[in-house]
């Protein structure tokens, strides 16, 4: 009995030992994910700025060295604003970031500002720079030029973030721009000018030209009597005739419509019906011949 109780005693000793050894192995051992990096921090020397360990499985020394991670994707960040333009109008700004840190420098950038660099950073700059971008035009140049304002922050605020404080800046846009109520009523009431005045132009240009029609009309009417005067003058009688033949179609042309009006040849027999209808009076037999005389 004394040697199977030795044998367990020596099976837990084992598996205790076991168990040790694996969470020392553990402890030793870190993984640094796709998109990350990895800086060391030694308990004796601090930050080493010369070490950023890439993706994979790595080995560290418990408790001596630990790792820290860093997010090296591109992420957003909106930077709001409010400042003032160059004719003294209150304007918001609300400014689109895409941005990372360099590779090379996360030791640095750890040192001065921690893992969450960007909160540190990009507000600080970014209100600096717009603020000083827009004091240089007036509010209805930011509208009017709004891709060149955007052009002179994204200058700027990349220069001053890649040389100052070690971030890349990819992708930089101006996503909101608003003015305080004064202005907007006031560009309202500017508009609405401007069409009440695009609109009296529209009716001055449209007197014009009814007055200009009046004018070709009357010229064309009084040439019109001119040359009637002088047909009149040259031969009278025949454009008397002419008329007199036209007023003779129309009448004709309206009589034809009636439909109380019977049309009879002149060189046909017909006969006109008594007062007393079919059992009245006898009727007339008359025969019309082409020369106008009726005979009976």
């Amino acid at each position: 009995m004394s040697g199977f109780n030795n044998i367990l005693k020596l099976l837990n000793y084992g598996g205790i030992a076991v168990a040790v050894g694996g969470a020392v192995c553990a402890s030793s051992l870190y993984t640094v994910d796709g998109g990350q990096r990895a800086i060391i921090f030694d308990q004796f020397q601090g930050i080493k700025d010369d070490v950023v360990i890439g993706e994979g499985l790595h080995f560290k020394i418990p408790w001596l060295r630990q790792p820290i991670l860093f997010d090296i994707r591109l992420r957003a960040k909106l930077i709001p604003t409010r400042t003032g333009t160059k004719d003294l109008q209150n304007v918001n700004i609300t400014l689109r970031v895409l941005h990372k840190p360099r590779e090379d420098k996360l030791p640095q950038i750890y040192k001065s500002y921690g893992v969450n660099y960007d909160e540190r950073i990009l507000p600080s700059i970014g209100n600096e720079v717009m603020k000083g971008v827009v004091a240089q035009y007036n509010a209805e140049e930011l509208i009017t030029r709004r891709e060149q304002v955007s052009q002179e922050i994204r200058k700027k605020i990349t220069t001053i973030a890649y040389e100052k404080f070690n971030l890349e800046l990819v992708d930089i846009a101006i996503t909101d721009l608003t003015f305080g109520k004064e202005f907007t009523y006031a560009v309202e009431q500017k508009q609405v000018a401007h069409q009440e005045s695009e609109r009296a132009k529209y009716i001055v240009r449209k007197a014009e030209q009814e007055k200009t029609a009046s004018i070709i009309r009357a010229e064309g009417e009084s040439e019109a009597a001119n040359l009637i005067s002088m047909a009149l003058n040259d031969s009278g009688e025949g454009l008397v005739e002419l008329r007199r033949i036209e007023a003779a179609k129309d009448i004709a042309n309206t009589l034809s419509k009636g439909r109380n009006i019977t049309y009879l040849p002149n060189n046909a027999n017909y006969l006109f019906a008594g007062p007393g209808g079919p059992g009245g009076a006898q009727p007339n037999v008359q025969n019309s011949d082409r020369s106008g005389k009726d005979r009976k």
